[in-house]
């Protein structure tokens, strides 16, 4: 009886795809299992592996300790109002270069993309000039308002989005009286959740997890993001850095609540985009 080709080949597929998923999961397992150890067992040698018993108060010690929620509250901030900005400034950005006719169009977008070349670190001296100016500094707004200036990912992502739908959506809907504006509003945004969700999760995780930009503007630990707030312990938890462990997994939590509800658009979104 001949074995069918297929079959193996498919068999072979999957198991290279589990073997690959362990390898990527075992830095998480073992942080998780770090994370529920106390001191000795942290720094044990050999390495235990399985904490016994497992140390569940890491986590509440870890709320008790510090500001965790202010942190976390912190960042909420930042990264809603980033991604809102982020949604509303580079698509309608991009709706012009992909639909509107205008003067050098072309020329145009091209020195957008070209912003993408500048190391973000040749802006920083620049930018904290203008907003110590504009007595922005030790404030929440240094992290979220260059969201709202249309970043060139952003537009880049959202153009392309709105190429691949064809004109005669946009021919019926000035047939009907809509606007530039409403025709974008109605029309082409609600077309494009995929690309939307992609450029949602690239933001959030970005603003999330940033830590330069905070650690530059931010001085007060009333207005502290997760990141620079965890990091701000470390001290602290001298002898005690397996709730460094702890904290850090806490944070994971709400990238992966977005991901998980936007995962099935995001992937449809990488793939229509040129992202794959």
């Amino acid at each position: 009886m001949k074995k069918n080709p297929n079959k193996k080949r498919k068999t072979i597929s999957y198991i290279v795809i589990i073997i690959s998923s362990l390898v990527m999961l075992t830095p998480f397992i073992t942080a998780a299992l770090n994370s529920l150890k106390n001191y000795a067992q942290y720094t044990a040698i050999p390495v235990e592996w399985i904490p016994d018993p497992f140390q569940w108060k890491n986590y509440v010690e870890v709320w008790q300790l510090t500001d965790f929620a202010q942190y976390g509250w912190n960042s909420l901030i930042v990264t809603v109002l980033s991604v809102l900005g982020a949604i509303l400034s580079c698509s309608l950005v991009a709706y012009a270069f992909a639909r509107l006719n205008f003067p050098y169009k072309n020329s145009l977008f091209i020195m957008v993309l070209g912003t993408l070349m500048i190391p973000p670190v040749i802006m920083i001296i620049p930018q904290f000039i203008i907003f110590n100016h504009m007595g922005f500094l030790d404030t929440l707004i240094p992290l979220w308002i260059l969201e709202w200036l249309a970043q060139p990912f952003g537009v880049f992502l959202m153009r392309q989005a709105f190429l691949t739908i064809p004109k005669e959506y946009e021919e019926a809907a000035k047939l009907d009286g809509c606007s530039p504006f409403q025709t974008y509003w109605r029309i082409f945004l609600p077309m494009c959740k995929p690309q939307l969700a992609t450029l949602t999760i690239f933001t959030f995780m970005t603003k999330w997890n940033e830590i330069m930009a905070p650690a530059i503007y931010l001085s007060s630990e009333e207005n502290f993001t997760l990141p620079i707030g965890v990091l701000s312990m470390s001290g602290a938890w001298f002898g005690k850095e397996q709730y460094l462990v702890a904290a850090a997994l806490m944070s994971l939590i709400p990238i992966l609540i977005v991901f998980l509800f936007t995962e099935k658009f995001f992937v449809r979104g990488a793939s229509s985009s040129g992202l794959k």
